[in-house]
């Protein structure tokens, strides 16, 4: 069974209803990058970094998965799928993916406060809220939520990097590939992968030629990357 590997970004989760952060109208135009999104933002304010996520954790668990990540899910009856997300949600997984390698955490986990462990615990989270008073880790720190801040290591890219360098086939779905590292997987496919690229600004990106650029929305992107893998 060929191996597929899905590279997905903020733009198959907008179609759900969850606000991106890039967009003119996303989240960085109401909070500042700087007061929510970064390690010194939880050392100056954990209150409002927590009030933050708790509010994204509370949106997400109100949101279902669209039809784009039902399409994706649909795709194991086929492929070996192995799914690599920048998003925080947990729409994959809801959709019926089975393998999801989050690189920027998963909002529905909570980890220790502490920067200097030398290993992460993962904690799942009862409800929407974490409560700075109530919740901690088994070292008595306060949890904060599983997400990988801007200046922060992304833990989870040597594993993603490894899963791509052996890919049949890659599918990048919405996402601008302006974040990095994560946006250097798209050089770690072999010379033998035929990759795809659904976004629909997908004409307006550099590519290497063995990129299929398919210029629609998540949802109509992936029914139409399905007929063509059926068609092969």
């Amino acid at each position: 069974m060929q191996k597929l590997v899905v590279f997905s970004g903020a733009g198959i989760s907008a179609e759900s209803g969850i606000e991106t952060f890039r967009d003119s109208d996303g989240l960085w135009e109401k909070h500042r990058i700087e007061d929510v999104a970064t390690p010194e933002a939880w050392a100056k304010n954990p209150e409002l970094v927590q009030a933050f996520y708790n509010a994204r954790r509370k949106a997400i668990i109100h949101t279902e998965p669209n039809a784009a990540h039902k399409a994706v899910a649909v795709l194991e009856r086929d492929f070996d799928v192995h799914v690599i997300t920048q998003n925080i949600d947990d729409l994959h997984e809801r959709a019926g993916s089975s393998k999801v390698l989050h690189l920027h955490g998963n909002i529905r986990l909570a980890k220790s406060s502490n920067p200097y462990l030398d290993h992460e615990e993962y904690y799942p989270i009862e409800g929407d809220r974490l409560d700075l008073n109530k919740d901690f880790c088994k070292e008595g720190f306060p949890l904060r939520p599983h997400v990988v801040w801007f200046g922060e290591n992304v833990p989870a890219y040597d594993e993603a990097q490894k899963c791509v360098q052996d890919a049949d086939l890659f599918v990048v779905i919405g996402t601008s590939l302006q974040v990095y590292p994560v946006a250097g997987l798209i050089h770690e496919i072999p010379l033998h992968c035929q990759a795809y690229y659904v976004d629909p600004k997908a004409a307006q990106q550099s590519l290497s030629t063995q990129f299929f650029k398919i210029p629609m929305t998540a949802s109509q992107g992936m029914q139409h990357l399905i007929q063509l893998l059926q068609s092969k």
